[in-house]
């Protein structure tokens, strides 16, 4: 479907250092980690060390204050469209196996957006956006996919997609009336089809167990083959790692390796992962054309092993620990080297900043929420720079962040996040004005989005007839994925 772009304003920049012009049409890579805690990797303090990531944060940037979502199919829709997710994907929490709606085929995604720019465009790994025809990423602007629909916890519990590895696997049928399949239109919730993997349309494993733990090799050696076969670029390569979500499946060669726990040894192999991925830039010299984002989708859950310290909370939350996720920024030349920033950035600003370091174009007619942040990234004053952040969880506004100030709606409570990161001390009876100020701009989004109903902002989902699964009971593909 063609769509009309909007053009977009040229980038100012204030008061910037000596700063080399960034390479017309930079090729771009996303790594986006499945609820990788804050603190899981030692730039962010972790307690294991991960070498390839400390040497992407001394060649890169930190971003400490970079929002996801609270949790998997809103924060990856706030991603690839550029917007909140509750205006592109109004749904309670995330999206199962068959499921009738997904993100609308109508939304522009980033990878449409480079396209208009002649970009190649590669997705490898987890989803999670819909899994029907009509919701998967090559209907979505992306040339080429590899990976699974969705999260490597939505199989059978028998092949291993319902505990972590080297445990005990059941046997049998269950008994009558136990683990029913519960569908709505988010897809079916208890007992689950089997998990397929896909390589474009096609379904080419059913993945059990053994299969879990190829996903992380797997999926890099994918990325670097397409940067080698599209080293004349441009390119956009978005890289969602199944890791290191429950179940946690390390490979074989990480295995132990951290003396910690299977969710740790899978975050060192994420590590190496990520040292290939810029080793191969290196190699190839695109380093210096490349801009590279590691992120993750939410915050950690704390019960299955990350650490989301100093913050407070955890996935599926909308404190600090649910949605502010441990980033870096890596482009050698243009991103200054060993910094960090405490701007606010979001995945909703992934799509206007590349759409703004390509030269191309936004999408007409449909309001985005994210905001060129370049300078943020690149280090350079910017009139573009966000002060303003709301924080969603399904269809609730619970929070909203104005420059330092957060304040908890329900409850009233206030936090200046620039003194007390974890959210520790309410200061909302020593600034009744900041509070004020704060419900304004939560009353602001009431007449858009709607703070807890649905309010005239909100955009369709997309939806199908007739869903079923892309694996049948027959153990089959279903017609058109053989």
């Amino acid at each position: 479907m063609n769509r009309l772009l909007l053009f977009v304003a040229p980038f100012v920049a204030v008061g910037s250092p000596a700063h080399a012009a960034p390479p017309a049409k930079p090729n771009f890579i996303i790594v986006n980690i499945d609820d990788l805690g804050y603190a899981d990797i030692s730039p962010f303090g972790g307690k294991i060390p991960t070498p390839h990531l400390d040497r992407m944060a001394r060649e890169g940037r930190k971003l400490t204050a970079h929002y996801a979502a609270p949790v998997c199919s809103p924060s990856r829709a706030a991603l690839m469209t550029g917007c909140y997710p509750k205006r592109v994907l109004p749904i309670p929490g995330v999206l199962f196996p068959a499921g009738a709606v997904g993100l609308n085929p109508d939304e522009v995604t980033v990878a449409e957006v480079l396209k208009t720019q002649g970009y190649a465009t590669a997705a490898f790994g987890k989803w999670h956006l819909g899994d029907q025809p009509e919701f998967l990423p090559t209907r979505q602007g992306f040339d080429t996919y590899f990976g699974i629909p969705y999260s490597n916890d939505m199989g059978p519990a028998a092949e291993g997609s319902k505990s972590n590895l080297g445990a005990p696997l059941p046997s049998g049928r269950p008994k009558a009336g136990t683990a029913a399949p519960q569908s709505d239109e988010e897809g079916i919730r208890g007992a689950q089809p089997p998990l397929p993997l896909l390589e474009n349309e096609k379904v080419v494993a059913r993945v059990g167990a053994a299969e879990q733990a190829l996903f992380t090799g797997q999926y890099t050696e994918r990325a670097t083959k397409f940067i080698r076969e599209h080293r004349d670029g441009p390119f956009f390569i978005y890289l969602p790692h199944n890791g290191v979500h429950f179940p946690h499946y390390p490979s074989p060669e990480f295995r132990g390796k951290s003396g910690k726990s299977l969710q740790a040894d899978w975050v060192l192999e994420i590590d190496a992962s990520v040292g290939k991925i810029l080793d191969t830039l290196r190699e190839l010299k695109l380093d210096e054309r490349t801009l590279v984002i590691f992120t993750s989708d939410n915050g950690g859950p704390t019960q299955q092993g990350s650490d989301n310290g100093p913050l407070r909370g955890g996935k599926g939350s909308t404190l600090e620990g649910g949605m502010r996720v441990c980033t870096i920024a890596w482009w050698p030349g243009q991103v200054p080297a060993g910094t960090e920033t405490a701007d606010i950035t979001a995945m909703i600003d992934l799509l206007p900043t590349l759409a703004g370091l390509s030269g191309a174009n936004l999408p007409a007619g449909r309001k985005l929420d994210g905001r060129d942040v370049r300078g943020s990234i690149l280090g350079i004053a910017s009139a573009e720079s966000r002060d303003v952040f709301h924080y969603f969880r399904g269809p609730t506004l619970e929070a909203v962040r104005r420059g330092p100030w957060k304040l908890h709606l329900a409850k009233g409570e206030l936090y200046n996040l620039a003194e007390d990161i974890g959210e520790a001390k309410n200061v909302a009876a020593e600034h009744a004005e900041v509070v004020k100020q704060l419900e304004a701009v939560a009353a602001e989004m009431d007449k858009d989005l709607g703070t807890k109903q649905h309010g005239p902002g909100v955009r369709k989902l997309g939806r199908v007839e007739n869903p079923v699964p892309l694996i049948g009971a027959d153990g089959k593909p279903r017609p058109g994925f053989e």
